[in-house]
């Protein structure tokens, strides 16, 4: 098989699409613009809150408001921030889109239980969309799919040919995609410290957030660490405990009546 003009065009492309990441200073694949990637993630942010009660409360939307305008501050991104709250008790989750699209489920407020917990998770799904995570594993799947078809299409042996794209699609799904997602997970957990601190909230408080949504996970179906997109709960922890002395050089308190809004 003569793959020379493939990884040939495949170096040049990867060296266009390396970007890095803030604060980790990550080298990361970039094949779509931000833009792009922006839009994408307006749409889908449209069609989830089509599909989900959009919650009128106004205490949990005040406190949801107050906590993510800090720390999308934080930041730096002049992104067209949205914070919206989703009623849905049973759903322990939150999320930011790119573009600053965040939404948070009810079901995870009694896990975060004050504003400190809420920075701390609402810092780790802002990260992702500031690291460009979701663009960077198109990029990867793009280049996936693009070295399966090489090799296809290089093989003169059809039979050989299946088995090289059944491989390399096995490889895409557990050894290469899955990693890259456990290493941004811990990238989000590391950024999220550092927007919270600047945000004014102690990082400390993201160890019990952790812990605490651990044990609920305890109470849920959960996979097993090698097939998951977050670290475990054990790797977690170390890790934020070792990132915290860099998180505090940028903690101030925020004043008490900021807390609430005053």
């Amino acid at each position: 098989m003569k793959l020379t003009p493939w990884l040939l065009a495949a170096s040049a492309a990867l060296f266009a699409a390396c970007q890095t990441v803030p604060i980790t200073g990550r080298s990361q694949m970039q094949f779509l613009g931000e833009g792009q990637e922006m839009r994408m993630g307006l749409t889908s942010y449209q069609d989830i809150l089509k599909k989900e009660k959009v919650s009128d409360d106004p205490e949990l939307n005040a406190q949801i408001q107050r906590v993510g305008r800090r720390i999308a501050a934080a930041t730096g991104k002049n992104y067209q921030w949205e914070f919206k709250v989703i009623e849905n008790d049973k759903t322990i989750n939150a999320f930011c889109l790119p573009g600053g699209k965040v939404a948070v489920y009810t079901g995870l407020l009694p896990v975060t239980q004050d504003d400190a917990g809420l920075a701390a998770v609402i810092g780790h799904e802002v990260a992702h969309a500031i690291a460009r995570h979701g663009g960077e594993r198109l990029s990867q799947q793009m280049l996936v799919a693009g070295l399966t078809a090489a090799v296809v299409v290089s093989s003169s042996d059809s039979r050989k040919a299946n088995l090289y794209a059944g491989l390399l699609g096995a490889g895409a799904a557990v050894g290469y995609l899955l990693p890259y997602s456990r290493l941004q997970e811990s990238e989000a957990d590391r950024m999220g410290l550092v927007y919270m601190a600047k945000a004014g909230y102690d990082p400390h408080a993201s160890l019990e957030l952790w812990k605490r949504m651990a044990e609920a996970a305890k109470r849920e179906s959960k996979p097993p660490e090698f097939l998951s997109t977050h670290p475990a709960d054990s790797t977690r922890i170390r890790q934020i405990q070792d990132w915290l002395p860099e998180a505090m050089q940028y903690y101030k308190p925020v004043p008490e009546a900021a807390k609430h809004g005053k």
